[in-house]
């Protein structure tokens, strides 16, 4: 039997992703399971047969394979960062302020901007609460880039990718960008990624997003959002971004998640002061 909070994998997925039980919904004697991803952005739904358990061991072996993969871009993102430094200049990087849906991965995300060297404010708002709460926040914690995460995936038996009616959460993701938008419509001036696993890409880039996910409706991985952003922060105003490298430092690259060209967030300051 079952329990919220343990982690399983689905048999007709050949068990590619670790996900935790969130709630056990029991229907005309069916039992099905909401399920969220462990290290990807995802929610779903399954029933209980489709499930495997997966034991302490495993999910130790599962959370290093992916912290090795997590660790590597990480280092990419700093070595690449050694390259645009100009010794004579100080630099501040724009800042964050990250709306998420779910704690767990926002905490995550903070540590990893604090480790980073990025100033980042995090919210917890679920996907639907988002929209009403840009305004507010944004006018709380002023910022240069604005990050709106949570879960997302296509809807059992939805066929049509461009409908939002098709989707768990793009719906409320393009309603936040159109949000942000009323209060900065200049996308230079107010950088937005928005989006969770198999998210409407073109829905929310249209809505006015700098970057969205999922191009091919693909799992992200909980960190994408931070690496590219990173890249966003500490590429210098004069300049825009290299799309190709920005999303090549995240965990699932071009599949994953995409966007327009954009200047970067970082401003140069002269002279650096030594102590």
């Amino acid at each position: 039997m079952f329990k919220t909070g343990d982690i399983v994998a689905r048999l007709s997925y050949n068990q590619d992703l670790f996900l935790k039980i969130l709630a056990l919904n029991k229907r005309r004697k069916k039992i099905t399971a909401v399920l969220g991803g462990l290290n990807y952005r995802l929610i779903a739904d399954a029933d209980v047969d489709d499930l495997i358990f997966k034991d302490d061991k495993q999910i130790v072996h599962y959370q290093l394979a992916d912290s090795q993969e997590v660790y590597k871009k990480f280092r990419k993102v700093v070595y690449d960062r050694k390259f645009k430094v100009e010794e004579e200049y100080f630099e501040i990087p724009g800042k964050i302020l990250h709306l998420d849906g779910d704690q767990e991965y926002l905490d995550h995300c903070l540590k990893t901007y604090r480790q980073l060297g990025l100033q980042a404010k995090g919210i917890c708002k679920s996907e639907a609460e988002q929209p009403k709460a840009i305004a507010g926040s944004l006018r709380d914690y002023p910022a240069d880039i604005l990050v709106l995460t949570g879960h997302d995936s296509l809807l059992k038996g939805k066929s049509n990718l461009k409908s939002l009616d098709s989707y768990r959460s793009s719906g409320h993701f393009v309603q936040s960008v159109t949000e942000a938008r009323r209060i900065q419509p200049n996308k230079d001036q107010l950088v937005i990624f928005a989006g969770g696993c198999q998210s409407n890409f073109e829905a929310i880039i249209e809505a006015g997003a700098n970057f969205a996910s999922s191009p091919r409706r693909m799992m992200i991985h909980a960190l994408d959002p931070v690496f590219l952003v990173e890249s966003i922060a500490y590429t210098p105003i004069d300049r825009t971004v290299s799309l190709k490298d920005i999303i090549r430092h995240t965990v699932t690259g071009v599949d994953g998640v995409g966007g327009i060209e954009t200047r970067g967030q970082l401003r140069r300051g002269y002279p650096k002061v030594e102590h």
